[in-house]
């Protein structure tokens, strides 16, 4: 069972949002569009999302920020005077910022966003990246035979989201799993996907008593972390997204003892 410290109502809204991008999906997923893999860029670093030839319509973009407006306040009524600031502000040029500050998470921009406005920090980035999701997921649908060709990385090949999260499969081989595309793919058991490091002397596992089907792979040469679920143990399995909400107590105990989601980036001078 799982131990989380989301709320319930929290996670009640998490998975409405979820129903909402799945609807919101079938509103891009018939349009056709190609991603243009150029082999050069992708080594070079670029996501595939940024070679993706899809349109980005920002009125739809609006019209899903605006249906999330409503669900949150039937959520969160005591928000209600704050998130009702934020439709008169989404002009075109705000929206154009908005996707692609959310895709690049930019918490900068979005903190001083909500500054100007006399907005809860929290609520302009979060709608921002609601909203931005669907387009990232049809695009990883359409990338995926591709994905699971590549030699990846730390990264998402798609949407550059860091690793942190992997699942068991049927087998019990480890899937990376994306939460925020769902872009996925296999990896070694004993390798970490952060620096690539398999020397089992250096790589093991932190536990939490009584939670069975959850664990963190540590690694000790980079000092980062992936959580990884067994969820053939759930009667129902949750979505990605959920899981990776659900397990945010494990990013809690990993950071606690020192590791890191990402790795640190050095400095050459």
């Amino acid at each position: 069972m799982i131990k989380s410290v989301v709320s319930n109502e929290y996670q009640e809204l998490q998975k409405e949002i979820i129903i909402l991008q799945e609807q919101w999906k079938l509103q891009i997923a018939s349009k056709s569009f190609k991603i243009n893999f150029d082999q050069a860029e992708i080594e070079a670093g670029a996501p595939i999302v940024e070679l993706a030839e899809l349109e980005l319509d920002m009125p739809r973009y609006k019209r899903w920020i605006s249906e999330l407006i409503d669900l949150m306040i039937s959520f969160k009524p005591e928000i209600e005077s704050e998130l009702l600031k934020i439709p008169s502000l989404l002009t075109e040029e705000t929206l154009i910022d908005w996707f692609g500050e959310a895709f690049f998470v930019n918490y900068t921009y979005f903190k001083r966003f909500a500054e100007e406005h006399e907005i809860l920090e929290s609520i302009p980035q979060f709608l921002a990246e609601v909203a931005l999701r669907p387009f990232l997921q049809v695009i990883s649908e359409k990338a995926q035979p591709e994905v699971e060709q590549m030699n990846l990385s730390e990264y998402c090949p798609v949407c550059f989201e860091p690793v942190r999260l992997a699942t068991l499969d049927e087998e019990g081989k480890k899937v990376i799993q994306c939460p925020r595309c769902h872009a996925h793919w296999h990896a070694k058991s004993l390798e970490c996907s952060h620096c690539g490091n398999e020397d089992h002397t250096t790589i093991h596992f932190l536990s939490i008593e009584g939670e069975s089907a959850m664990q963190i792979q540590v690694c000790e040469q980079c000092k980062c972390y992936i959580k990884i679920i067994d969820t053939k143990q759930f009667i129902t399995k949750p979505s990605v997204a959920l899981l990776d909400l659900l397990s945010i107590h494990l990013d809690f105990v990993a950071q606690d003892n020192g590791y890191s989601p990402v790795r640190e980036k050095k400095v050459i001078h």
